[in-house]
């Protein structure tokens, strides 16, 4: 399942400000580029996605303090950003019974880890 993003948050994503607030967030002491779930667990796997906290949407786009705030972000492995966002009460993003596994692949909840 892939989403994808909007004309408008694709223009945000390529922007030179995101692509520096990415890079400054990651390469921080505190997140030295792993994922601050696992690090919370104590564990030490690399990070691959950097979430805004709060989402952005057509509504919030252009507030740099929603964007561009480094308390917003968060960085995450593949596993824990695919269980933050696809696991929505809606649910409107997966199929029922299935889910992600410790890879972050799309699987079957009966081939969950």
């Amino acid at each position: 399942m892939v989403r994808e993003h909007t004309t408008e948050a694709k223009k945000f994503y390529a922007s030179a400000k995101w692509k520096k607030a990415r890079k400054n967030y990651i390469e921080s002491p505190e997140v030295a580029g792993l994922c601050e779930h696992c690090l919370r667990q104590g564990l030490y796997e690399r990070g691959y996605i950097l979430d805004h906290i709060i989402e952005i949407n057509s509504e919030n786009i252009s507030d740099t303090n929603i964007t561009l705030n480094p308390d917003n972000f968060q960085f995450l492995c593949l596993f824990h950003h695919n269980r933050k966002t696809f696991s929505k009460a809606d649910k409107s993003s997966t199929q029922e019974g299935y889910g992600f596994n410790s890879r972050g692949q799309y699987v079957p909840l009966s081939e969950i880890d």
